[in-house]
């Protein structure tokens, strides 16, 4: 089973209104253990961002500028993410939401919201009345998320993955992602961490014929007992 952890950085929250995409992030699971192989794009807007969300995603109009379009990487990030792979996304809707408004502004067919699995939902059912955005969720599974000063598109995905992984019940502890800053090159491998862990051999106690009789005398003393047999 193939699953690909995304996520995006916005200029804003509702593509209705104009918003656009300037980061795109992926990583690939097979069968629930990371394969090493990641996407990554910044894209250019075409629009001036305010202040305040740069200071979400540390993402200038200036570092900007030079980037590609979302049409002129469309094709390469659909081909990436296949046609059938789930998409594990933490508030899906809004992701997808973005996705398929650039997807439909360039002529590319939409993706359905039913190849989306959310993970903030399942975080909700898990952990009913509590926080669950990614830094908390970090923290309850003592996932590293320390480089995250901003928001980052494949930095998230990453820090998502392992999250999604201990939520399923930490199949692969052995696995870690490495949570450094992203090139601009995409189709990047990322390097997984095995951690040893040593098996300490059975332990083996015998009993001797001394406490075989103390544990008969204890048990003649006892009156009643919670398993119903009398003594």
């Amino acid at each position: 089973m193939r699953e690909i952890v995304l996520d995006t950085e916005t200029t804003g929250l509702d593509p209705a209104s104009g918003d656009r995409i300037v980061d795109i992030g992926c990583v690939e699971l097979e069968n629930h253990i990371p394969t090493g192989r990641v996407y990554q794009q910044y894209i250019n807007p075409e629009k001036v961002q305010s202040a305040e969300v740069i200071a979400v995603h540390g993402l200038t109009d200036e570092f900007l500028a030079d980037k590609p379009t979302f049409k002129e990487i469309a094709d390469d990030f659909l081909k990436f993410i296949g046609d059938d792979s789930i998409l594990v996304i933490h508030n899906a809707p809004f992701d997808m939401k973005f996705l398929n408004a650039e997807l439909s502004w360039c002529d590319r067919p939409c993706i359905p919201i039913e190849r989306s699995f959310d993970t903030l939902v399942m975080a909700r059912q898990k952990f009913p009345g509590s926080r669950v955005n990614l830094n908390d969720l970090c923290k309850r599974f003592g996932v590293d998320n320390s480089a995250r000063t901003v928001h980052g598109a494949l930095l998230d995905s990453q820090l998502l993955a392992e999250v999604y992984l201990e939520m399923l019940g930490g199949k692969e502890p052995g696995l870690v992602l490495k949570t450094n800053q992203p090139s601009e090159k995409q189709d990047k491998k990322v390097d997984l961490v095995n951690v040893s862990r040593e098996t300490l051999a059975p332990r083996i106690f015998e009993i001797n014929e001394e406490e075989l009789q103390a544990h008969a005398e204890f048990v003649k003393n006892i009156k009643s007992n919670l398993w119903g047999i009398s003594s």
